[in-house]
Parts: C-alpha cells; structure tokens; sequence
C-alpha cells in the first residue's frame, strides 16, 4: 500500500479537530473528536517521541530497539497554546501542533527556522485483509533537502528520489537497488539549509519509505500494521543525530576484543580439520597476519547445530586449542533451523518444551534448510532466548570456540515462494503475542541477542564476538554484522563500501562485506582492490562460496599476495587507532566510518559523494573501484591532508587526480592528526609491545586525538582500569607543541612513544620535554627524525 495523490480513492482517514489536551510528566496527549490520540513525550530536548492511536486506547507500550540505558531528560519545557495551534518548547525544539488536524511542524529554537513539517501529516487505512490499520505519514521535503541511512540498501549514499522497504530476506547474490535485502533499520537523516534531523519510525511489521519519488515535494513512510510511531531526533549536525539515535537504540554492550578487529578467513567450508590446519599454517608461513579461522555449515553432523561431523573433526577441543596455540582463534557458524530427528537432543529438548513456532491453526512451522526439514525455535519468547544461550556451553566453554556467526536467521527457508515463514506464525513477542507479519524483522534480531547472552555467560571473563546477518535497529547492542552473499564484481566492491558507510549513519558501525566477492570467483586485481577497501572496514573476512575456486591470499599470484599482506600489515598497525575509534562508539554514539557528507555537511559538494569516507576521525580514504585503475579523480574534503604514502600537503574542498598503481591506495590524513600504530604482528597478543609509534602530522593551529589502551579483552576498563590519552597539538611557525593527558588506571607494558614527525616546516633546533631541554641525541631526534620519549610525558616543545 502507498501513499497516492488520489487520496479520496485509497480510503485514508485522517485526525479530526483536537477537543483535549492534557500533560502527564514528560508526556504530552491531544484527542482528536474521532478519538484520534497523539502521544508526545519529551525523551530530551532535541528527542521527541509521536505516537498515534485510532481508537483512543495505546496497545502496550513496547519495543526491542529502545534500549533501557537511552538517555531521557530535558533542561527546558514549556506548552503554550492560541487559536490554532499548540506550541511546546524545549532548549533545542519548538513543535507546533495544529489544533484543526494534528500537523506538526518543527523549527529550531535557536533561530525559530523551520526543520521538518507535516504534509497530511498521520493519516491511515483500514486493512481488511488483516485487520488492524495500514499506518501512514507523509513530510514535506523542503529545499535542496538530502536524506541518508536506512541500512544496508544497495542503493546511493543519497536517497533522495528514490523508494524502500524493510522487510529483512535472504538475498543471495543481490545487485545493486535489490530491495529489500537482509536488515530492516527504519531509522534516516534528513539535510537541508546545513540542519540536520533524524526519524526513526519503530515498527516491526513491513514498512516503507518514499523519499520524494511518487512526489518530488513530499517524503513519506508507512506500515503494513502496528502503530503510527516515531522518534524526531535534531542535530543539527548529522554526527549529533546518528550518536543520538545510537543512545536511543543501544551503543555496543561492550568493546569488542581487539582480535575481533584483525584479519579474518572464511569459506563455505574449510574441512576437514587437516585442510583447516593446512590453511591456518600457510598464513603463518607467508607472513600474512590473521587472527581468526571460520568453520561454516560443513562442520556439523549432517547440518545439527551444536553438533559435531566426527569424520572431519575427530577431536574438536584439540584442534581449537592447537589453532589458538598458533595465534587463531575459532569462529564456527549456527543457523536458526533445528532438524527434525527424534535422534537429537537440541531437538527433542525443544520439542519436549514447546519451544518452537507454530501456526496460527496449531502445527509446528516446518521449513527446508540445509539440514532438511526443520523447526524453528520462536527467540521472541524470554524462555527460549534462555534456553539458545545454554546451549553453548559445550561449543564455548568446553571445546573453546571463540565467536559465532548467525546466519540464515531473516529467518530464511528454502523451496518456498517468499523464502521465509508464511505470515501466519505465531510469535510469543515478549508476552506480547502476534503473527510473524510483526515478528519477522526482529526474528534474526532476537536470536543473535539469545548467542550473545550464551557467549557472554560461557567465554567469560572474555568478551562474546557474535555476527548476524539478519538485524533490526538495536541490533548493534549485541553483535557484529556482514552485508550478506554479495558477489565478486566491480559493482559489488562499490556495493561493499556504500554499504559499510550507510551501515555507520545508521548507528551499526561494527560491519563489514564479504572480502573478495561470496558468489563467484575474483580476478586478483579485484581481491587486491577489496582488500585495500575492506582493511578499513570495522569488520575485516575474506569469505566465498567455494564453489568457483580459492580466494585465500596466495591463491592467485606472488605480486596479488605481496600487496595483500602490505594491506593486511597496515591494518594491524591502525589497531590502536581503530579500538580508540570503537571507544568512541561505545562511549559516545560515534559512528567508527563517516561518509563525507557526515564529516562536513555544510560543503554541499559531500552530499552525493559515495566513494570518500573517513575512517576514524582522521584518515581519509577512497577506494579504486575499477579495473586497470592507475589512479583515480577523488574529492579531497575541505581543509588540508597529508598524503599518507608522500607526505605531500594538499588543500581540500575540491577534487583531485591521486595516483594508485595495484600496490597503493588515495589514503590521506587530516593535518595535526597524532595516529598511534602497533608494530606487524601475525596476530594479536604475538608480540609483547615496548614502544608504540605515534604519526604526528603538521598543522598550524591546533588539534586533538586520543589514544585508548586497556586489557584488549575482559571487562577490567568498565572498573576504571583503562588509559584514555589525549593529545593537544598546537603548531606555530617554529615550534611545535604536543601536551598529553591521560586519564584511567590502565597501565601498559610499553614503556616508550616513538614520534615520527610529518610535515615540519622548520630544522629542528632545540627540544623541551616537561620544560627540560635535552640533547637531540638523547631523544635519537637528530641520527633516526624520529624523536623517542616516555609514554608519560606531559608536554614537548619542539622549536626551530
């Protein structure tokens, strides 16, 4: 169903004239005559919730993207009201609510300027064939107004003009505009005049949004069922808004263990074990690092979740602990589909407690999966979740499988027209019961929240690593995730890095594709180019199908395998910048990529760019995305950059030719950035660490970065036992300054910083360390232009 300019054909109803009003806390009702009632409530001054009933009653009041950590509260409110309309105030917003139909408009309350307003505003129609209403919202697009996010759509950065909808599915080798694919995030951000807001509208069943496409003035979204509700969340900045919409939904529960953030190998499927030792022994031999060896499907007894295929993995706990004794950890795969065999316990455990989907008229779900015919555990019921998370025991903590990965969990099922389960199943929904029409989007949502409670309880005092393909918008609280089977295509390397930045600006930053292509097989020349992209991604795996031949590092030619392991090098030494990257994100809501649009809004040159984005706060990186490139035109954002291979200083705002012959990539860094590294490791944890190297790049003026350091896993930093180090640049025409701060009770086992100096535009002369001045042989500034100072200096003066 659509919103259509022949409004009177298509049966919508729309609120009458307001005839109550009354306050209750933080929470605003207006009735409408025809018991229409519009609930506001005042989540934080810049956080307003809507929400619409027909019928003058709210059904029960929950949701499983809105974490109980969200931020709520407000410094200012006040409700007015005239012959038209109502006004309420906070610090951030005014909202006008008119009093003839309930149209909303919002302005800024610094400056009183218009930011978003209603078109027909709520509106809704009957749905006689399930009952219930399709629920409806229409906006007014104002000028030159951009809109951004929504997930994981294969699409431009930009929606503007074009359609979605959020119904999660299995999408094997999809393309580019295939919609929808495998995550529903109803959550956007809206651009105009350099203001930025975001909706997001938490409703579970199929949803679409119309960004100005069927009318050019209008944008619009609606529900096949549920409630009208949705969050307006104001900026004014895009960074405000993502952080704020993450605050609303959830910020990762924990940081991820630094090997999580390494080099990863999968394939459907390395088996038997000798092959996977044959694998895992080659990485070492070549010097490539990698921290992590996947086992897919092939693993199991005939496709059983928790079990073992004892021909191909005799010994299990053996070969994990012989793999993590050469620094590999173990991530194995578990589906949602539990196989119909009298035979097996998961089975029968589940069937004996009635923990499985049914249908509406009483059977069991019953759908085809690699296992054959299977049932379904229902993970929107608390009792199953429980029951899923106990079943790891075996696989964690006794064998010592170090992370799992959902998948199959849209919930997708073969041989059936829709792929997934008929509308009708019954879902228990957190005692909230309804059909799967409701349930399906959350379906993979719950059951990867029900893994990482299992890894949480079983690897600890280790932290869980869980990846899902199927997710919903809170989803990020729990687990990592990947963008599906894509497959080996030029198209597809665009796809991967579009997605990975869409993926960020809608509040799930820990991602990544399916390095190399899943379907298909690549030429080296396309690995090398998805190996450089895919090194700046948060979540790093080669994965393929293995149907169309090999895709390990070595399996092309010595020069493809030469380049990899540059690549594969240079991520491990952003490790330490990358993880203070991830301490942001599980602080502060930061997105860990920022598509250029995010970094710099008010240069309406970002607001189409697709290729560029930063990585961190600093590092400014663009793929080359076609083949026999020697280069690419790029857009360098406004300010000054550092080319990261030559040093060269270049001025932003505008594009530029950038040389990449197949050994490099245009990778820049932002003027008086101070970039940590870690020395090469072939893993994490391989070496014991006594100097880290910090990249400090000129800038006239003045700057900052941090550097976060604790543990690497655990959960000792939430007690306090992290370092956080900031660093204050200040740059002068002679003389450069570098304070450090540093807070936490962390204490590392590296004693020394390395300074490597980029960009000075002077002969060192003289140094100041803690208002001392030392020789320049003792910091080795003078023999090596690098300057060696203990890790806990508070202040250097370099001075020319």
């Amino acid at each position: 169903m659509i919103v259509n300019t022949e409004l009177e054909n298509k049966g919508n109803l729309f609120p009458s004239k307001i005839i109550n009003f009354r306050k209750d806390v933080d929470t605003l009702y207006f009735t409408a005559e025809n018991d229409v009632v519009l609930q506001m409530r005042i989540v934080r001054d810049s956080v307003l919730r809507f929400r619409y009933t027909t019928t003058g009653t709210f059904e029960n009041d929950f949701s499983y993207a809105i974490t109980k950590y969200a931020s709520t509260g407000y410094n200012h409110l006040a409700i007015e009201e005239d012959e038209e309309k109502y006004i309420v105030t906070t610090s951030k917003l005014i909202c006008h609510i008119a009093k003839t139909n309930m149209r909303i408009q919002l302005y800024d309350a610094k400056d009183n300027t218009l930011v978003n307003e209603d078109e027909l505003g709520f509106h809704w129609e009957e749905s006689y064939e399930y009952g219930g209403n399709i629920v409806k919202m229409s906006k007014t697009v104002n000028e030159r107004e951009s809109y951004f996010g929504l997930g994981d759509k294969p699409d431009h950065l930009n929606l503007k003009g074009k359609r979605f909808q959020n119904w999660v599915t299995d999408s094997y080798a999809y393309g580019k505009h295939t919609d929808p694919i495998y995550k529903a995030i109803p959550f956007y951000t809206g651009l105009h005049h350099n203001k930025a807001y975001g909706i997001f509208f938490d409703n579970t069943f199929r949803s679409y949004f119309d960004f100005a496409q069927e009318r050019r003035n209008v944008t619009s979204f609606w529900a096949q069922g549920g409630e009208m509700n949705y969050y307006f969340i104001y900026g004014p900045q895009m960074q405000d808004v993502v952080e704020s919409y993450t605050d609303l939904t959830g910020k990762p529960h924990q940081l991820p263990p630094l090997w999580a953030l390494g080099y990863h190998q999968c394939k459907w499927s390395y088996y038997p074990e000798s092959n996977v030792k044959e694998v895992t022994q080659k990485f070492r031999d070549l010097k490539i690092p990698c921290d992590a060896i996947y086992l897919d499907i092939d693993y199991m007894d005939g496709f059983r979740c928790f079990t073992w295929n004892k021909n191909h993995f005799p010994d299990p706990k053996r070969m994990v602990k012989e793999l993590a004794d050469d620094g590999f950890k173990t991530v194995a795969i578990i589906d949602p589909g539990i196989k119909i065999d009298k035979d097996y316990d998961v089975f029968k455990e589940a069937l004996d407690k009635d923990y499985f989907c049914k249908r509406a008229d009483g059977p069991y779900m019953k759908g085809k999966v690699w296992p054959g015919e299977c049932y379904f555990p229902d993970f929107t019921k608390p009792e199953v979740r429980d029951w899923w998370s106990g079943l790891f025991k075996e696989l964690i903590e006794d064998v010592g499988i170090k992370g799992v990965w959902n998948d199959m969990n849209e919930p997708a099922v073969m041989e059936v027209p829709n792929k997934t389960f008929p509308d009708d199943v019954r879902h228990d929904y957190d005692g909230n019961p309804c059909s799967h029409r409701k349930a399906h989007n959350v379906y993979g949502m719950q059951m990867a929240r029900a893994t990482y409670q299992g890894l949480k309880k079983f690897n600890y005092p280790k932290r869980p690593f869980v990846i899902t393909r199927a997710a919903y918008s809170g989803t990020q609280r729990y687990t990592s995730t990947w963008t599906g089977d894509n497959v080996a295509t030029w198209e597809h390397l665009w796809i991967a890095n579009v997605q990975a930045q869409r993926m960020s600006m809608s509040g799930f930053s820990f991602v990544g594709s399916d390095i190399g292509g899943f379907a298909e097989q690549p030429q080296g020349e396309l690995f090398t180019r998805w190996i450089q992209l895919g090194i700046f991604h948060p979540f790093c795996r080669v994965h393929s199908s293995g149907d169309h031949g090999d895709q390990e590092p070595w399996a092309f030619d010595e020069d493809v395998t030469d380049v990899v392991r540059k690549f594969v090098e240079l991520r491990y030494q952003l490790l330490p910048y990358l993880y203070t990257a991830f301490w942001n994100l599980v602080d502060h809501g930061t997105p860990l990529l920022k598509s250029l649009v995010m970094f710099d809004q008010e240069d309406h040159q970002t607001h189409y760019r697709t290729d560029e984005f930063v990585f961190g706060d600093k590092i400014l990186v663009c793929p080359i995305q076609e083949p026999n490139s020697k280069g690419r035109r790029m857009y360098i954002p406004r300010g000054k950059w550092y080319n990261f291979w030559t040093d060269e200083l270049v001025e932003g705002g505008k594009e530029k030719w950038v040389d990449a012959e197949i050994d490099s990539m245009p990778i820049f860094v932002q003027e008086g950035a101070i970039i940590p590294k870690y020395p090469v490791q072939q893993y994490v944890g391989e070496k014991e660490i006594d100097e880290v190297t910090l990249d400090v790049y000129y800038k006239e003026g003045k700057e900052r970065s941090q550097l976060f350091d604790d543990a690497h896993d655990g959960y000792d930093y939430t007690k306090g036992r992290y370092s956080l180090r900031t660093f204050k640049l200040t740059g002068k025409p002679n003389e450069l300054i570098i304070q450090q701060h540093k807070e936490g009770k962390f204490e590392a086992k590296y004693e020394k910083f390395r300074l490597n100096l980029h960009g000075l535009p002077f002969e060192i002369k003289e140094i100041q360390l803690d208002n001392v001045t030392v020789s320049l042989t003792d910091v080795k500034a003078a023999t090596t232009g690098a300057m060696i100072v203990d890790k806990d200096f508070s202040e250097i003066h370099i001075i020319g």
